[in-house]
């Protein structure tokens, strides 16, 4: 759907690269511009084949180059490079991407109708736009962090980076509504993705029902409290959660498990007291979680395995819809846009692969141009 659209990308890390990820899945030509040390996230952490993970979980069907922006004569090519793009991706710190010559009041200069987005934790002002953060920080002030506690009432550390991801999400929402803009007005966006601030627009209902009820932890059934909707663990310490918040899900349910006496606790706590509650919990803890996956294959009730990363591309629904797949180099890859047309060759690119295809058939560059630009480190 994105054929024909070309974005530069100057973001490291995760938020960036996984919004420039899902472009590139989308069909867009990504080119991944990076310093003569590569994206720290190259060396990061645990690692494969001497590349980070978390590399080359979101970098594929990317051309790389190498560009010294330090260098005067690296902030031309890279605007020179823009001029050939519809999008710009940077998540430098505020004010970086300035100091670096690629900033958004010049690069309109250059080409004003470019969708420019400026992904950072904070946003590119007020008082917090200049201090160092990572996802569990915009968790944190965002109010997201304080929904996941235990029952003693503590935040759970999360294991999955939902602000970054959700960000690159969002990222690629602005950029899209910009794109749609500029191919009906001509002009450009200045996108300011602050990552804090789509962790705050989660908590739409959140904010609301603390205002009117007093609730701290947004609406109340769908927190656990009710029996139809609740996570219950099983015979072989593995976990299901049941939502069947609908009466017929519910009624379903009850059938199901031969249990019609229980259709008119539908709404009841989920409470030591309630002995309903109780008896639920003991039949859940009878069978096992592929029992119970069976079970939720063949009676319509809203219950589903929480299951682990390593099975899910086992799982029919993931094998259905085609959500993972194995490459023939090693890599098991999640796909961002389910049956799209992916080539599963292709790795994530190694530091520079692309410089020379990229400077040779956009710039028009010589050999002897690129030669020249090596020999003083610009590449």
């Amino acid at each position: 759907m994105l054929k024909g659209i070309r974005v530069i990308d100057f973001s490291f890390y995760l938020p960036g690269p996984y919004a420039s990820l899902r472009l590139a899945d989308l069909g867009a030509e990504v080119i991944k511009v990076e310093p003569p040390e590569g994206d720290p996230a190259r060396t990061m952490g645990d690692q494969k084949d001497g590349t980070g993970l978390v590399f080359l979980a979101n970098n594929r069907h990317k051309k790389s180059i190498v560009l010294n922006l330090k260098e005067a004569k690296g902030q031309q090519i890279a605007l020179d490079l823009i001029k050939e793009a519809d999008v710009v991706i940077e998540s430098f710190r505020p004010g970086v991407a300035k100091r670096l010559g690629i900033d958004y009041e010049r690069v309109k200069k250059e080409k004003p109708d470019i969708v420019y987005c400026s992904i950072s934790g904070y946003g590119q002002s007020g008082k917090m736009n200049h201090l160092g953060s990572h996802d569990l920080n915009y968790m944190s002030v965002s109010g997201a962090l304080a929904q996941m506690k235990n029952k003693a009432g503590e935040p759970v550390h999360p294991t999955n980076t939902f602000a970054d991801l959700v960000g690159g999400i969002a990222a690629n929402e602005a950029i899209l509504a910009a794109l749609i803009n500029s191919s009906r007005t001509g002009k450009g966006e200045h996108i300011d993705l602050a990552l804090t601030d789509v962790m705050v627009s989660l908590m739409t209902n959140h904010v609301l029902f603390e205002q009117e009820k007093g609730q701290q932890n947004g609406i109340s059934l769908l927190r656990g409290e009710i029996i139809s909707y609740k996570i219950y663990q099983t015979k072989d310490h593995r976990f299901v959660s049941l939502a069947a918040l609908e009466k017929k899900f519910w009624e379903n349910f009850c059938h199901g498990v031969d249990r019609v006496d229980w259709i008119g606790a539908h709404f009841s706590a989920s409470e030591e007291e309630n002995q309903i509650y109780r008896e639920v919990v003991s039949l859940f803890s009878s069978r096992t979680l592929e029992e119970w996956t069976t079970f939720s294959m063949e009676v319509d009730c809203c219950l589903t395995p929480v299951l682990e990363p390593g099975e899910l591309i086992e799982n029919e629904y993931i094998k259905d819809r085609s959500n993972i797949s194995d490459t023939d180099w090693g890599i098991r890859q999640v796909l961002t846009q389910p049956h799209a047309a992916i080539d599963h060759s292709l790795k994530p690119p190694a530091k520079g692969e692309n410089t020379e295809e990229v400077l040779t058939s956009l710039l028009n560059m010589t050999e002897e141009n690129i030669r020249v630009l090596k020999n003083s480190r610009v590449l």
